[in-house]
């Protein structure tokens, strides 16, 4: 990563903290009185709108685990980070509808900040685990021939060659064939394969 990409991400990060804090705090706020107004009280109350928070934050973290791993996201991870999205704006719209149209705006304000922000760093972080390289997989060998083959040489390389009996034992070969197969082997190892 490059000096520039550091400092995109970093700032990225930092604004995202940000706005995360003052954002975070009055989403929590509105949610806490749409709940509190409609039959929650109590402890309940409090760790309600935490429930939707959460649900955004998993959902993110799912969808974030299958970019870095190339893999396609599920469709519940999506599905569910729209539903945490959509409650974290109703909660904060009816809070501030009792003030009308403007009222209900600025109350979804925050929540619109916060999951967009997080969001937008969402994409960076996505889009470097995408860029990286993909590690090495080893190719898997299609046969008890080519495995063998492949055991052969990996032990050549590594100095201590399998013996033919060895190999036929583990590969399930007849010993005639092993045999070629080491010939083979040794060939290569000398730069005549």
């Amino acid at each position: 990563m490059t000096g520039a990409e550091r400092a995109i991400r970093w700032s990225t990060v930092a604004a995202v903290a940000g706005v995360a804090i003052v954002a975070g705090w009055v989403s929590y706020l509105h949610a806490y009185e749409v709940v509190a107004a409609h039959g929650e009280s109590g402890t309940v109350a409090r760790i309600y709108p935490g429930t939707v928070d959460g649900l955004i934050y998993a959902a993110s973290m799912v969808l974030l685990d299958s970019a870095r791993r190339r893999v396609r996201a599920p469709a519940l991870a999506r599905w569910l980070l729209a539903c945490g999205i959509a409650a974290t704006l109703a909660a904060n719209i009816l809070a501030g509808a009792a003030y009308g149209l403007l009222g209900a705006v600025v109350a979804a304000w925050p929540a619109l900040a916060l999951v967009g922000s997080y969001e937008l760093l969402m994409l960076i972080v996505r889009a470097g685990a995408a860029s990286a390289p993909a590690a090495a997989v080893p190719a898997v060998a299609a046969d008890a021939e080519s495995a063998a083959r492949a055991a052969l040489t990996a032990s050549i390389a590594a100095g201590s060659p399998l013996s033919q009996r060895e190999i036929a034992r583990r590969f399930g070969m007849p010993r005639s064939r092993v045999a070629v197969l080491a010939r083979e082997g040794a060939a290569s190892a000398n730069g005549h394969g």
